[in-house]
């Protein structure tokens, strides 16, 4: 307890500022004395159902229990004398029951709860309680309405006013939707707009429908049926030559002007935090394109959107920076208007500051601050216990100052719940927060010793909620250790609770913490385990399978061996039913027969206690739609016609498009084309038409499997015939000799032509305003004029023309007349060394009248002539470097170092070579060697590695010496490396072993006087066994198995031994006798002379007397050594081992694939003895 001193007193305020937000995130426990907290209320504005029971929430905790009262629209309410009205046990929510009558309305007002007990009183808001209501509409009478083609209309909706307010639209008697589109849209307040009236507008009428959301019913309004007066008659043959359908109607084209709003500007208002609508509605012919603008500014970005089809902008969320004027543009061919709009944001209170729970000691210091904005700004109020602060006993350790209120030396006793009222013109805030004084020792409220388990790279929280007055101070520990933890991988949370940002292995142990306060401690501890996270490491792929096949849906799953795994599958978010059909595996699931109700989403779930992983597939059980059906033209017009088809069967697949293709008989008759492609949602389409075209239609429906067949074709309709409207394309002219130039254009195509008898006037003159045209007219898009200048340029046109007329002006193109070789060589070619590799170049450049043609690039011819090296033959092979376009200068790179190089230079146009330059010759300085050819690496014996290479293919100089480095390794354990430098004719080296266990690795490369060359690296073989030789390794080395030579000695060898079999059979069985072992297996010692006679070469077999076997052995066809046996005993024929015989030559044992016991272990060759098979075991 803080004695009363000034100085300490001062010194507990500021402490108990600083834990304010701390003491705002504790939880007073329920079984100490507290005032009451409002849990749960209802909404402020609180609409319900008529035909339904009214519940008013609120609900409140507190020790002692609260009791609860109601005031309505301010006056207090008597529960106990209404019988439909009662409150629940234990809570303050308000039932008013209907079931025995009664009406809703009557309840209707203002309802606010109070929560009291000991200690204070708790308030909740003003719950303005409305009924929901859904009037019928007036009745009225509708006329018909007459309206010219062309003009604006609007019809009015005005529904009735409901609460909440209905969802408007639109349809037509029959329960059609009306289409809505850029020309006809339904705007905001309910009325539909018509930017201008079309003939087709009269083939329905127009009901506004109105939806009501707690009733759920819809009422109609009578319809609107409309008569359009119109000058023309929409299908009148006579004007379909007209270029535009409105004018074909003899609809006049007129300027946006704005249905709404009206006038050029308006203003709106919007509060705070909501949704403001802004929207222009425009008339005119054609239909308006509305765009939107902000004055002084961009659109606020990620907020705002495009609504009915960008007539209407949405910003969400509104903020006082959206605040300024907008402006929406309305704007066709024939001009465009501007209406802005000023739009003022205001708001209704919100907090910068809410006041929180207050817990203090007997003695401290402490606040409450209530902090709110708004616009206008709002007014503070504070009440206690429900009221006003002024009308409440004086309390000496409390002063009001504005939107805070500061206790001073607080006393048990002074507890109370105090209320912020924040209110202006658009709404209010209202916030409880209890002040309680307590002197309570630190208690830990988590359950003790808890198990926290989480996901390794996780972020988790280790809770340790504690409680305490004076508020405790916590600290966590791991394992015992004395730091506090609190930075880096973790923060400590003033809630008690320590959080990790990433859950580690290393992260796992034993976590305390303490809790401190001048009245004692507490403590807690938690254990952590992390754990691998649940993968789905294959999961199902979209597929779209035929029904009757097998799908297989794939769900590999990686989890903690830990954690308890379950897979299941949903379909459709929902548990799959696993029948006879389907076989759920560990990593998949499959489907036999599939049907088409096994169409949808299917999602693998893979979870444990702790996490859980999905993965989502979509099956597709579908066919190929069936072919769209009775195709009819309407609406039929000069440049246009209506296409109506009835959709065929979509087997399970919704039809995503329809391709209408089209035929004509003039260019390309049987021949189809794709004309338009529509949404799979409609069936009707208007096709702009070309003229001259005789055209017929079909349509071609598709799903996700793939088309239908084509529907059957259309009747024919023929257009009439115009001039040309676009000139071909492509237009160039190139010469194809020198003394010519063709000119070349892609034509126009059979909805290009417009017209009979279609040709193209060419025409051209050298590109001389001076000189005159030519001209020629052609069907073929092709042209020659001949006995053209070299490489002149000339201006080309050409025009399309038919029997209707000329198309417009061409425009004018540059082409050239053929080209002719160049006439000059580059001179004054300079080479200048610029490494063993590179030269640079410069020339002086031709003149541009010598190149007869357009300069394509410069060219060097170069070759090498010869080495610096004697008796090193060289490939004289001509290269060329070029270097494009008008240049002088440029670098010849990847020649040989260490030769003798000559060097010509051309200059090239699109014809081809000029004449060569003089030929220049230049030596090339040394370069560094490449890598030699080969590194053979031998062992004879256990204490020796024998070395030999071969020179570098390329010494690009003369050799000074090779640098040999080698270093011995064992595994992942290397030695130092050594190093030898060795003359440059040696090509042989001899390394003795240190270490007859492991293997070396060699780094050889040669030098010159520039430099070390490339490296090559080998390392020798590992050692399998004292017996088996290694034949000798090397880079490409070729297998003999398939080499021709050694399937023939192979296939001699075999022979050789069937005879020697056949041989031998026939001995036996005349009764032949045999000589038997004189003795046992002759044992190998690794020391023996005769091991060096086998060799390991690991480039080539390159001599028989590498591989000769060893005495007293025969190699088989797999390289091993075999002990010799007696030179005609069966067993070196016999598929088994040990077979005996005695001294007559008869057989005494049985073949077998094991030695007998007894011999095995007195056998001391056996390999699993030998020493040096001990050695190699080591390696």
């Amino acid at each position: 307890m803080v004695p009363p001193s000034a100085r300490l007193a001062r010194a507990a305020l500021a402490l108990a500022l600083c834990l304010q937000h701390l003491a705002s995130a504790i939880e007073v426990p329920l079984d100490l004395p507290q005032p009451p907290t409002i849990t749960k209320q209802s909404v402020k504005d609180y609409i319900v159902d008529p035909r339904d029971n009214i519940f008013i929430d609120c609900e409140a905790k507190g020790n002692p229990l609260p009791t609860f009262s109601w005031t309505r629209n301010g006056k207090f309410f008597n529960v106990a004398k209404d019988p439909k009205v009662s409150m629940r046990r234990r809570s303050g929510t308000l039932v008013i029951d209907f079931h025995s009558g009664g009406r809703p309305e009557d309840y209707e007002g203002e309802y606010q709860c109070f929560a009291r007990n000991d200690f204070g009183t708790a308030l909740s808001s003003k719950i303005h309680l409305q009924v929901s209501k859904s009037p019928l509409w007036p009745k009225e009478k509708v006329d018909v309405i007459e309206v010219d083609e062309g003009a604006p209309l609007s019809l009015q909706c005005n529904p009735p006013p409901g609460l909440p307010s209905p969802v408007i639209f639109w349809m037509s008697s029959s329960m059609e939707p009306i289409h809505q589109d850029k020309r006809v849209s339904q705007g905001q307040n309910g009325d539909l707009y018509f930017s201008n009236v079309l003939l087709q507008d009269a083939q329905t009428d127009y009901s506004c429908n109105a939806r009501f959301h707690f009733t759920h019913t819809i009422q109609q309004k009578n319809p609107y049926t409309l008569k359009v007066k119109t000058k023309k008659p929409h299908n009148e043959t006579s004007f379909r030559n007209h270029t535009d359908m409105y004018s074909a109607r003899g609809v006049s084209e007129t300027t946006p002007s704005f249905m709404y709003p009206y006038g050029t500007s308006s203003s709106q208002m919007v509060l705070r935090g909501v949704d403001l609508l802004l929207e222009c509605i425009a008339s005119g012919v054609p239909a308006p394109d509305i765009m939107w603008y902000k004055k002084g500014g961009e659109l606020p970005a990620g907020k705002t959107k495009l609504e009915n089809f960008n007539k209407a902008l949405r910003i969400s969320n509104v903020s006082e920076e959206d605040s300024g004027e907008y402006f929406c543009l309305a704007s066709n061919k024939m001009g465009s208007i501007r209406h802005t709009i000023s739009v003022r944001v205001k708001a209704a209170p919100y907090w910068l500051d809410e006041p929180q729970n207050l817990i203090l000691a007997p003695g401290e210091d402490g606040r409450l601050v209530c902090r709110a904005n708004g616009n206008p700004k709002p007014m503070i109020q504070w009440l206690v216990n429900g009221e006003p602060i002024e009308a409440s006993p004086p309390n000496p350790s409390r002063e009001v100052a504005g939107d805070t209120i500061v206790f001073r030396d607080t006393q048990i006793g002074s507890s109370a719940v105090y209320q912020c009222n924040a209110s202006n013109e658009h709404g209010y805030l209202l916030a409880n927060a209890f002040v309680s004084v307590l002197d309570v020792p630190p208690r830990i409220l988590a359950p003790r010793n808890q198990l926290i388990k989480v996901i390794q790279y996780n972020r988790t929280r280790l809770d340790c909620p504690f409680f305490g007055s004076p508020i405790p101070t916590l600290r966590w520990f791991k394992n015992g250790q004395g730091n506090t933890l609190d930075g880096g991988n973790y923060k400590a949370h003033e809630n008690g609770s320590l959080e990790m940002n990433m859950a580690r292995k290393e992260d796992q142990g034993i976590y305390t913490c303490v809790a401190t306060n001048i009245l004692g401690k507490a403590e807690a501890q938690v254990r952590l385990e992390v754990k691998d996270p649940t993968r789905i490491v294959r999961g199902p792929e979209d597929q779209v399978v035929k029904r009757g096949s097998m799908p297989r849906l794939h769900c590999r799953v990686k989890h903690d061996p830990t954690l308890k795994l379950t897979v299941t599958w949903l379909k459709d978010d929902a548990p799959l039913y696993i029948g006879n059909r389907m076989k759920k595996e560990d990593d998949g699931l499959t489907i036999y027969g599939v049907a088409e109700r096994d169409q949808g989403d299917y999602t693998c779930v893979a979870s444990t206690e702790l996490d859980k992983d999905s993965a989502k597939a979509y099956l597709t059980v579908l066919e190929r739609p069936d072919r769209p059906r009775d195709l009819e033209l309407t609406d039929l017009a000069e440049r246009s016609v209506r296409l109506t088809w009835i959709p065929g069967d979509d087997n399970n697949s919704p039809i995503t498009d329809y391709i209408v293709q089209f035929e004509e008989d003039r260019y390309q008759p049987g021949t189809w084309h794709n004309h338009s492609s529509y949404p799979g949602s409609v069936n009707s389409a208007v096709l702009s038409l070309s003229p001259y075209v005789n055209y017929q239609f079909r349509v071609i429906a598709v799903n996700d499997v793939g088309s239908s067949l084509p529907s059957m074709p259309s009747e024919r309709y023929q257009t009439n015939g115009a001039r040309p409207e676009i000139n071909p394309t492509g237009v160039q002219g190139a010469g194809t000799q020198r003394n010519n130039m063709e000119i070349t254009w892609t034509p126009l195509n059979a909805t290009q032509a417009y017209g009979p008898n279609l040709r193209y006037i060419v025409r051209w003159r050298r590109r001389d305003p001076r000189g005159s045209w030519h001209n020629e007219t052609v069907k073929t898009p092709r042209h020659v004029v001949w006995n053209t200048p070299i490489y002149v340029p000339y201006e080309i046109k050409v025009q399309a023309e038919n029997d209707f007329g000329r198309a417009p002006e061409p425009d004018t193109v540059i082409g050239y007349s053929g080209e002719d070789y160049p006439k000059a060589a580059p001179t004054d070619v300079r080479i200048r060394v610029l490494n063993s590799t590179a030269i640079a170049l410069t020339w002086t450049r031709v003149h541009l009248d010598t190149i007869q043609g357009q300069l394509k690039e410069y060219r060097a011819y170069f070759w090498r002539e010869s080495s610096l090296l004697k008796n090193l033959w060289v490939s004289k092979k001509r290269q060329y470097v070029s270097f494009p376009g008008d240049r002088n200068r440029g670098i010849v790179s990847r020649l040989f170092p260490y030769s003798n190089y000559k060097l010509e230079m051309v200059v090239s146009n699109g014809r081809g070579d000029g004449p060569r330059s003089e030929v220049k010759e230049f030596p090339m300085p040394e370069g560094v060697p490449s890598s030699p050819r080969y590194l053979r690496i031998r062992q004879p014996n256990l204490e020796t590695i024998n070395l030999e290479w071969d020179h570098p293919e390329h010494p690009n100089g003369v050799l000074t010496g090779y640098n040999l480095r080698y270093q011995a390794f064992n595994g992942s354990k290397t030695g130092r490396t050594l190093v030898e430098n060795l003359s440059p004719n040696q090509t042989r080296f001899t390394l003795q072993r240190t270490d007859p266990i492991s293997r070396y690795r060699f780094f050889l490369r040669a030098r010159t006087q520039v430099g070390d060359g490339e490296t090559l690296v080998e390392e020798s073989p590992a050692l399998l066994n004292e017996a088996t030789p290694t034949p000798a390794y090397t880079k490409n080395q070729v297998d003999i198995a398939t080499q021709g030579w050694f399937i023939g000695l192979m296939c001699a060898i075999a022979l050789l031994v069937l005879i020697l079999l056949i041989v031998c059979f026939i001995k036996r069985s005349r009764g032949g006798k045999y000589p038997v072992r004189d003795n046992k297996d002759e044992h190998l010692n690794p020391e023996d002379k005769n091991v060096e006679d086998g060799s390991f070469d690991y480039r080539s077999l390159e001599s028989d007397e590498d591989n000769k076997p060893l005495p007293n052995s025969q190699t088989s066809l797999d390289g091993t050594i075999k002990q010799q046996e007696s030179d005609d005993s069966l067993v070196d024929y016999g598929e088994g081992g040990e077979g005996q015989f005695n001294e007559d030559g008869s057989f005494i044992g049985q073949y077998t694939v094991k030695k007998d016991k007894e011999e095995t272990e007195g056998n001391e060759s056996s390999e699993a003895t030998s020493p040096v098979n001990a050695i190699y075991s080591l390696a």
